[in-house]
């Protein structure tokens, strides 16, 4: 399996909450002889040597489907005329020129390879994906996301509003208007990108986001029932779920109540 470069996390993150993230149009797989981390780069990715004819290779992948991308065909290498070492680790960057780019992505092969002069490597069909594991962003977004970054299927950045739910939120839920408070005076609140109207997110940090100012409902004007758990959605009403978290203590809601979330408690983290 692999996982989401440090760079990924930032730059979806941001689409979401602040900067839309604009995708290349062409992936390329790399060959590496050590993990590449989630900190590298195109440059500081452990990747085979520029010799022996070694060079990345385009990859495509299927449509993101339960918050996975797989890769599509087999990909293959150029004629070995050198050794290009062991190869343990696969890297997806988004530029074709050796030293270049952006890492996107990396995991560890099955078993690793030793490649000489001779060897004409490739990867077979459905080696390399990446996913999220299950929790906290919906398998909705997780697809849009997937997708936008690798196979450059558009997705516009959302609005983002906060939501409250009375009923615990899953990953498979997109409308979850049946799980939300439905009290008098209760209405999603909308939180706008960095440098926008108050409410505001931050910029993407260290693989987090938080709000910038509090995150104030109106008073309820009636019983809003307890509330469980938070949600982000696209849209003021309906639209479909981004984020969630249940983890949050339970907290009745009366008439005369006010519900707050103060500054930097809504965290949104990829790791």
């Amino acid at each position: 399996m692999g996982s989401l470069s440090d760079f990924s996390e930032l730059e979806l993150l941001d689409h979401v909450f602040s900067a839309a993230y604009s995708p290349v149009a062409t992936v390329y797989l790399a060959l590496c002889t050590a993990d590449p981390t989630d900190a590298g780069t195109g440059a500081s990715m452990n990747e085979c040597a520029n010799s022996g004819s070694y060079a990345r290779k385009a990859i495509a992948f299927g449509a993101a489907a339960s918050r996975r991308i797989t890769q599509s065909g087999v990909v293959t290498f150029d004629a070995a005329t050198g050794a290009w070492g062991t190869v343990s680790h696969w890297a997806l960057v988004d530029s074709g020129t050796y030293g270049a780019g952006n890492l996107l992505a990396s995991g560890a092969f099955a078993v690793s390879k030793s490649i000489v002069s001779g060897n004409t490597p490739s990867v077979a069909d459905a080696q390399v994906y990446t996913e999220y594991s299950a929790g906290e962003i919906s398998t909705y977004l997780a697809n849009k996301l997937l997708d936008l970054m690798f196979r450059n299927q558009a997705y516009s950045k959302p609005a983002t509003h906060v939501a409250l739910a009375v009923s615990a939120l899953a990953d498979a839920d997109t409308d979850i208007t049946a799980k939300e408070c439905s009290g008098t005076s209760y209405a999603r609140k909308q939180v706008n990108i960095n440098g926008g109207s108050s409410p505001t997110w931050d910029l993407a940090a260290s693989g987090v986001v938080d709000n910038t100012h509090a995150v104030t409902f109106p008073t309820a004007g009636g019983t809003w029932s307890t509330i469980v758990g938070v949600g982000i959605c696209d849209a003021a009403t309906t639209g479909n779920l981004l984020f969630y978290d249940n983890t949050q203590a339970d907290q009745a809601v009366g008439s005369g109540d006010t519900v707050s979330y103060a500054v930097g408690v809504l965290d949104i983290e990829m790791s």
